[in-house]
């Protein structure tokens, strides 16, 4: 059974930084596609940043371009997600998402295609 524990949020001030981690288990961690997304209270889940297990290829959002970092330990099975130079906007619930690779590489922009989800983390960023 795929099980995603995502760790590290809390509250921090503008500017600041936060690393999440996801531990994955149940499952064969190469060759998939994994990826963080963010829901906001009365918004919709919006796609972070997602990285292919197998060869490292990344994907970022505009929004957290240049301020977040996903990278990965294979060898711990665990995602990470780097945080620096929060917003206010950044506050959100952030989930750790996976799913097997397809042909149409890695993308984190539809909730519906990852089929494994983990339970949230929260980020607070106060101004």
């Amino acid at each position: 059974q795929v099980q995603l524990v995502e760790s590290g949020g809390g509250s921090v001030q503008a500017g600041g930084s936060l690393r999440l981690s996801c531990a994955a288990s149940g499952y064969t961690y190469s060759n998939y596609c994994m990826g963080w997304f963010r829901q906001a209270p009365g918004k919709v889940r919006e796609g972070v940043a997602a990285i292919a297990t197998g060869g490292g290829s990344t994907y970022y959002a505009d929004s957290v371009k240049g301020r977040f970092t996903i990278s990965q330990d294979n060898a711990k099975n665990t995602l990470y997600l780097q945080m620096n130079s929060l917003k206010p906007e950044d506050t959100a619930m952030y989930y750790c998402v996976a799913r097997r690779m397809g042909w149409a590489g890695c993308f984190a922009v539809y909730p519906a295609d990852f089929g494994y989800w983990g339970q949230g983390t929260q980020v607070t960023v106060s101004s």
